[in-house]
């Protein structure tokens, strides 16, 4: 990278890196620093009767204030912050002060990575701190931290742009409070479920991600070429059919967290990539699963937030069993006056239309009926509630209901407006399971392109016999929106899918080449804001050359300054190209 790419700070803080080597100090050292203390426990622990306590910390240095001879400094660690006292002479305690007054006051910034060995004690002012009697140098910043600065009572510098933010995280988590604490609730969450599911006995396992035939959900997939075999493979969109085998291979219940991918869209509440808890277990059906479900989001509510409540935007919502059960069909009639029950495809294509629902001829009875209950349903149930007896359309690898024909026994756990978990009574017949997977196949037929795909192997693995299962998914990042109390997806998930990183164009190199401009004062023309060549149009020779040589002088560059002529061919040659380009468009 030419040094003019940089900013301001970022080049004095290469110059100060520069510096420090060439005092024999190296910025990133190789050696163990070992600490012994975090800030947080430091401060809780404090008690003025205590004796003196030696400590041994490290972090980020956050904040600095020089008075003379002595220093304040706010150090972050991974648990928290807390202030360090720095006194030269404590520091420097023989005739040479350059660690204080050259390498701290100077060298140093804002960023950097200090290791601190001092004493506890509390300031006149009431501060828990640690007076420093020795200051290592850790591992030095190069680029500045969007520091947070007050001036009349106004905030600037925050670090706030939702764009940022997700896209450098690592910065969002070094300056802004309270994003840390949401991944640490997200572990406990996942810790928790792991608990649960182990004390309950359950075995967790790994299946593949890569799959030639992504099935277990209706959804779009990712498709990735497999280079061995020479084959299309899917980026898994569930792990339902692989956990299902082993269910037929004997265990007693098995539990997969793990990334699934569908390739679809982006919003507040979808990322393409996202984690799920898929659990089965052998002997159970979806009534035991709906109390199994109860329980294990109570334990998890309670472990993340102390009690069974949440409150996510202006809902409070409590996990605490049991949560209401409501057929789907019921649902739909309760807020529509619809009755899909004996209602045929066409009959409830037509009550779509006359709603004002986007539907066509490749939708099923079942997408049709899912569209409705998206549209006129899905968002109003705030608390918990399980949505159940699913048409068998809409229902592909679900045991038809043990009384009402036309049902499946499966169930959507709705809460805050969103699908959190979605279960069945497992279908185990594999003569059925296969007049549905041919049932998803017409509807691929007639356009559908969430159809799923005939999984053979799986329908043999159902020949061997799989004994009655209750399986269930829960949507990890959705859990943990809710248990944290966020309302975009984004926020939980350390580093979300995003749109490509916008660029300012600039001519390349070898385009500045073209008409004459040497690779040196290309960045120079650069760094004086003329990223194209066009930029250059319409300047004036004398004042270009003022503008270039400003730059040369003010960063010491000690490049040759071109002529008023020459800066007046490449003015000329780039007004040919615009013209060139203009006549090609």
């Amino acid at each position: 990278m030419n040094v003019l790419e940089l900013s301001e700070q970022e080049i004095v803080r290469r110059q100060s890196l520069q510096e420090l080597r060439d005092m024999g100090i190296e910025p990133y050292p190789a050696a163990e620093f070992p600490t012994n203390a975090f800030s947080e426990d430091i401060k809780n622990d404090f008690k003025d009767e205590d004796e003196k306590r030696e400590v041994v910390i490290a972090g980020r240095m956050m904040s600095r204030r020089v008075m003379g001879k002595a220093s304040f400094v706010e150090l972050q660690d991974s648990k928290g912050r807390i202030q360090v006292y720095i006194t030269r002479d404590d520091i420097c305690p023989e005739e040479d002060k350059t660690l204080y007054n050259t390498v701290f006051k100077r060298l140093l910034d804002i960023g950097d990575f200090i290791g601190v060995k001092g004493f506890v004690f509390r300031t006149q002012t009431g501060e828990i701190s640690v007076h420093a009697q020795s200051l290592t140098l850790l591992s030095k910043s190069l680029k500045p931290l969007p520091i947070v600065k007050y001036k009349d009572g106004v905030a600037y510098d925050k670090f706030e742009d939702p764009e940022l933010r997700f896209r450098q995280r690592y910065v969002d988590l070094i300056v802004n409070d309270g994003v840390k604490d949401t991944f640490l609730q997200r572990a406990t969450v996942v810790r928790t479920i792991r608990r649960v599911l182990d004390e309950a006995g359950y075995t967790e396992v790994e299946t593949p991600t890569l799959q030639a035939i992504a099935g277990g959900a209706s959804a779009r997939p990712f498709i990735t070429h497999f280079n061995a075999l020479n084959i299309d493979m899917y980026m898994r969109i569930a792990t339902e059919l692989y956990l299902k085998r082993l269910i037929v291979g004997g265990f007693e219940g098995v539990y997969e967290i793990g990334k699934n991918f569908r390739n679809e869209g982006m919003d507040r509440n979808h990322n393409p990539e996202f984690t799920c808890m898929e659990l089965y277990v052998q002997y159970k059906d979806y009534n035991w699963m709906m109390s199994f479900t109860e329980k294990l989001l109570e334990t998890v509510c309670i472990a993340v937030n102390g009690s069974t409540e949440r409150k996510v935007g202006d809902n409070v919502i409590s996990f605490k069993a049991p949560y209401r059960r409501l057929p789907i069909l019921d649902a739909i009639k309760e807020k529509t006056g619809f009755d899909c029950n004996g209602k045929s495809e066409e009959e409830i294509r037509a009550f779509c239309l006359e709603k004002g629902l986007e539907v066509d001829e490749t939708f099923g009875k079942g997408k049709l009926i899912d569209e409705l209950f998206g549209e006129f349903c899905e968002g109003t149930f705030i608390q918990p509630t399980f949505i159940t007896d699913y048409p068998v359309e809409m229902s592909p690898l679900t045991k038809m209901h043990r009384s009402k024909p036309g049902l499946t026994e499966r169930f959507e756990l709705m809460v805050n407006g969103k699908e959190l978990a979605n279960a069945y009574s497992e279908l185990n017949d594999p003569l059925d399971q296969e007049e549905r997977f041919k049932e998803q196949m017409r509807l691929a037929d007639k356009g559908d392109d969430e159809a799923m795909i005939i999984d053979q192997d799986f329908l043999r693995a159902l020949q061997y016999g799989m004994p009655p299962t209750s399986g269930i998914g829960i949507g990890i990042d959705r859990l943990v929106m809710l248990m944290t109390g966020q309302t975009t997806i984004q926020e939980v998930l350390f580093f979300p899918q995003m749109k490509p990183e916008k660029k300012i164009p600039q001519s390349s190199i070898k385009e500045w080449g073209e008409i004459g401009v040497s690779e040196e004062w290309a960045y120079v023309l650069r760094k004086a804001g003329f990223n194209l060549i066009s930029d250059i149009r319409d300047e004036k020779a004398q004042g270009l050359q003022q503008k270039i040589g400003d730059i040369n002088k003010k960063y010491k560059l000690g490049y040759e300054k071109p002529s008023v002529n020459d800066i007046q061919v490449w003015i000329d040659a780039a007004a040919n190209v615009a013209v060139v380009t203009e006549e090609a468009e």
